[in-house]
C-alpha cells in the first residue's frame, strides 16, 4: 500500500508539474498582458527553485523527488520571456538568466555554501550514505525564506492592485496539490526536516494565493 501510495505521489507530481505553468504562460499570451503578476515573485519563485534543486542534486536525494524541478525551472524561465515581452524589454532578462547560470555552479563550488544558501545549522542526519551528510534546520530556512517571499511578493501585488488580471488560478491549486504530495513523498523516503517544513510552507503560501486570485476574480465579476 506505501509503495503504491509513493508511486501515485511521485508520477503525479511529475504529470502535473510538466504542465503546472502552461495554464499561466498560456493566459498571458491570451491576453498579451502580464497584469497582475508580480515581477519580483518570479524572480524569487526561480531562485528559490534553483537552491532547492542544486541542494537535493547535490547530496544525491531520490530522483523521483525532486524530478519536478528542472520542469518548473524551465517554465518558468519562458515565463519570465513572456512578462519581460510584454513589460517591453525581453533583453533585461539577460541577466537574470546569466546570474540564475552562475548560481547553479557558485552554489556547490563549497559545501558551507550550499549549507548557507539553504540555512542551516550543524544537526545531522543519518540516512545519506555518499556524500558528506546535509544539515537539517535549527533556526530558519533561506531557501524557504526566498520562495516564501515570493508568494508574499505575489500577495501583496495582488492586494495593491486589486486586480487578478491575467494570473491563472489554475496554475496556483496545481502548485499546492504539488506540495501536499510532496509532503507525503518526504515522510514515507527521506524524513528530512528542511524540506518537510518548506513543502509545508508553500502549501499554505500556493493556497492562499489561488483563494486570493478567485476572491479579486469574483470581486471583478460583480463589478461588471
Amino acid at each position: 500500500m506505501e509503495t503504491r501510495l509513493l508511486w501515485f505521489c511521485n508520477w503525479s507530481v511529475l504529470g502535473v508539474c510538466a504542465t503546472l505553468k502552461l495554464p499561466q504562460i498560456f493566459a498571458v499570451l491570451g491576453a498579451r498582458s502580464a497584469r497582475g503578476i508580480s515581477l519580483p515573485s518570479l524572480l524569487l519563485e526561480l531562485a528559490g527553485f534553483l537552491v532547492f534543486l542544486r541542494y537535493q542534486c547535490y547530496f544525491e536525494y531520490p530522483l523521483l523527488t525532486y524530478l519536478e524541478y528542472p520542469i518548473l525551472i524551465a517554465q518558468d524561465l519562458i515565463l519570465l520571456l513572456c512578462v519581460f515581452h510584454f513589460k517591453g524589454d525581453v533583453k533585461r532578462a539577460a541577466p537574470y538568466i546569466v546570474l540564475y547560470v552562475s548560481a547553479w555552479f557558485i552554489l556547490t563550488l563549497q559545501k558551507w555554501i550550499i549549507d548557507l544558501a539553504m540555512g542551516l545549522s550543524t544537526t545531522r542526519v543519518s540516512w545519506v550514505p555518499t556524500r558528506q551528510q546535509p544539515l537539517t534546520p535549527r533556526d530558519r530556512n533561506l531557501c524557504t525564506f526566498i520562495s516564501a517571499a515570493s508568494k508574499f511578493a505575489q500577495l501583496q501585488y495582488l492586494w495593491k492592485s486589486r486586480d487578478s488580471g491575467a494570473v491563472s488560478v489554475l496554475t496556483w491549486s496545481l502548485a499546492s496539490y504539488t506540495c501536499a504530495a510532496r509532503i507525503v513523498t518526504t515522510l514515507m523516503t527521506t524524513s528530512d526536516l528542511t524540506i518537510l517544513i518548506r513543502f509545508v510552507i508553500m502549501l499554505a503560501l500556493n493556497t492562499w494565493v489561488a483563494a486570493t486570485i478567485l476572491h479579486y476574480r469574483k470581486t471583478d465579476v460583480k463589478s461588471e
